[in-house]
């Protein structure tokens, strides 16, 4: 090829070629100047392998790093998630033991009632056999109706309060399978 000033004129990478084959391109070549292209070229090699490789890493620690984002996002919903939970479980809990605590306050009540004679207990209850009819004078014992005996009170007022306390139980544990478990 002949350049603008008339000279024979090789694109820069065929010079070394033409150097090391023996061949001459119109004059002396000067050997420095084509051990200084072939270092400069062996360095663009080398520059490039390397930015290369580091281009490489970098799109394996962005794939990474992108990885680990999705990662922590999911976590981060999970936490939300399980807070969320919570406050809702202890929001049904309270709710459950002041319904329960006012249920056993009433029971309380009923029983200090029944005590001091602002209530009474009133029973269903049918006598075996035939009733007797008090015969002469009456006695101050029989002044008053039939009533349960004391430790049968107790009783009664035990197993109340143990049924109010497992029917909240239940209704609480209801609540939090279909508000919990089955969401």
């Amino acid at each position: 090829m002949l350049n603008l000033f008339g000279q024979w004129h090789l694109p820069f990478v065929l010079w070394p070629l033409l150097f090391w084959s023996g061949q001459s391109v119109g004059g002396d070549m000067n050997r420095v100047l084509c051990v200084v292209i072939i270092v400069l070229l062996v360095a663009c090699g080398v520059l490039s392998l390397g930015l290369n490789h580091y281009r490489d890493n970098a799109i394996t620690y962005k794939a990474q790093r992108d990885k680990k984002v999705r990662e922590l996002e999911l976590a981060n919903a999970t936490i939300t998630d399980m807070q969320v939970r919570q406050r809702d479980v202890a929001a049904l809990d309270a709710k459950y033991s002041r319904e329960l605590a006012d249920a056993r306050a009433e029971n309380e009540t009923l029983r200090a009632d029944v005590a001091a004679g602002r209530r009474s207990l009133r029973i269903n209850a049918t006598c075996p056999g035939p009733v007797r009819e008090a015969t002469g004078t009456a006695r101050v014992d029989n002044a008053t109706g039939p009533r349960l005996a004391d430790t049968a009170e107790r009783d009664y007022f035990t197993l109340r309060e143990r049924l109010m306390t497992m029917q909240k139980q239940l209704e609480g544990a209801q609540e939090y399978i279909r508000t919990q478990c089955l969401n």
